[in-house]
């Protein structure tokens, strides 16, 4: 393995620090992006709890805000519950951006690496193609040693950067669509919350006894 590695040339460089940039990448979205640890279960339920016996404190959101993203969307409409709902409402969509761009975190450098990982392939391959002509122009043809060193070069290059390339892709994908999904749960539980804000009366408003 190490020789087709030596034999790809310089051109290996670039692609092996793309491939394990990717792979640092593809390791920590991995762990960030647990289900359990974007969406605790039973977590939704917990929270509306609370808002219905009016048992939140301080230290309740703070706790909530601080455990995971789905945690801090609910804090946010928690803190302002007292407000009418298009404030609440606003406040969520506002939060939501900044937990949506932190769950995206890194996405965008992986799929650049998906992207020019072929190209810096095909570098390798024009380099070692061009390497060949060369040796053909100044040896002529009855060196195959040179000329086998060339395409050699060039195929290695290209078969590396397709490797780091088609794994990227495919993760750079499955990880959107994963967040698509949290973000699509995110959205349901803060409307459950929204309307279990709005069932329960803001501290200090008089409840009307019902009419006879």
């Amino acid at each position: 393995m190490l020789d087709l590695l030596i034999a790809g040339g310089w051109p290996m460089i670039p692609i092996l620090l793309t491939s394990a940039l990717a792979l640092a990448i593809i390791l920590e979205r991995f762990w960030t992006l647990r289900r359990r640890a974007v969406l605790p279960p039973g977590l939704g339920e917990q929270v509306r709890v609370w808002v219905r016996s009016k048992t939140i404190d301080p230290a309740h959101i703070r706790v909530l805000a601080q455990g995971s993203p789905l945690g801090e969307l609910l804090a946010a409409a928690v803190l302002v519950r007292n407000h009418p709902r298009e404030i609440i409402k606003e406040r969520v969509e506002d939060t939501g951006r900044h937990v949506l761009h932190r769950m995206e975190l890194y996405l965008s450098t992986l799929g650049t690496i998906a992207l020019i990982s072929p190209l810096l392939g095909l570098l390798g391959t024009v380099i070692g193609l061009i390497k060949m002509f060369l040796a053909v122009m100044i040896h002529g043809v009855g060196d195959p040693a040179r000329m086998a060193g060339g395409i050699g070069e060039a195929l290695v290059c290209t078969a590396t950067g397709l490797v780091v390339a088609i794994p990227a892709y495919a993760l750079h994908r499955y990880f959107r669509s994963r967040v698509e999904g949290y973000t699509i749960e995110m959205e349901k539980q803060a409307t459950l919350l929204l309307d279990s804000l709005a069932a329960v009366p803001p501290q200090g408003s008089p409840i009307m006894p019902a009419k006879p």
